[in-house]
């Protein structure tokens, strides 16, 4: 099984959104939704020949869901967590702290609530949720078991950790999740962050100056 991953850091702050194509099936899947994304992944499903059979929403800050209102009227699925529901269906409320001042904030519903410890099959890849919060009340982790690749929205970056500065972020909740939900799966499973290069949970571990692996 051959599992193509793109990544698209795009939106108005780089937000980096991840394209997963299983190419002998022809399905893909989208994670997270930065502004103008759409722009950039279509092409890529075009040349694959692969149609998106879902978006999954790492968490529901603006940054991350701007171009999801988009793809969810083309009849793609979304998944995401509970917590952020506020965030999904009420946008306008981060406008306090978006940027630009002027974004366009469009609501979405997600159809399909997940959470800590649940499973589920798309692309023919067995996701593992996992809840992170801390960064915000309802950041999760998709975690694509059989190519140990994790998914991790804001909570955990190469070297550094998502801000806890914003409305219902706290530093003591998201240093549990990152040792509890993130630093417990394999050392050599590959971290995909919101923002930034790639890094491992072994590097994190050992290296991480915000929260450490002892």
């Amino acid at each position: 099984m051959s599992i193509d991953i793109r990544v698209y850091p795009t939106g108005y702050i780089q937000t980096n959104a991840f394209l997963l194509s299983n190419l002998d099936r022809k399905e893909a899947v989208l994670i997270d939704a930065p502004h103008f994304v759409w722009d950039e992944a279509s092409p890529a499903l075009e040349e694959s020949g692969c149609e998106l059979t879902g978006l999954l929403l790492t968490h529901g800050h603006y940054d991350h869901i701007g171009d999801a209102a988009r793809i969810q009227k083309m009849g793609v699925p979304v998944y995401g967590h509970l917590d952020d529901r506020e965030y999904y269906e009420n946008p306008e409320i981060m406008r306090p702290y978006a940027y630009p001042p002027d974004i366009d904030l469009q609501p979405i519903q997600v159809q399909h609530w997940v959470g800590q410890g649940d499973e589920f099959e798309i692309i023919g890849e067995r996701v593992e949720v996992r809840h992170v919060p801390g960064h915000c009340p309802g950041n999760i982790l998709f975690y694509f078991q059989s190519i140990k690749a994790a998914f991790v929205g804001d909570a955990l970056f190469a070297g550094s950790i998502g801000r806890t500065d914003l409305p219902r972020g706290d530093f003591p909740t998201l240093e549990k999740s990152i040792r509890d939900q993130i630093y417990t799966l394999d050392d050599e499973a590959v971290v995909y962050p919101g923002h930034g290069p790639q890094t491992t949970v072994g590097q994190e571990i050992a290296t991480n100056p915000f929260v450490n692996g002892g």
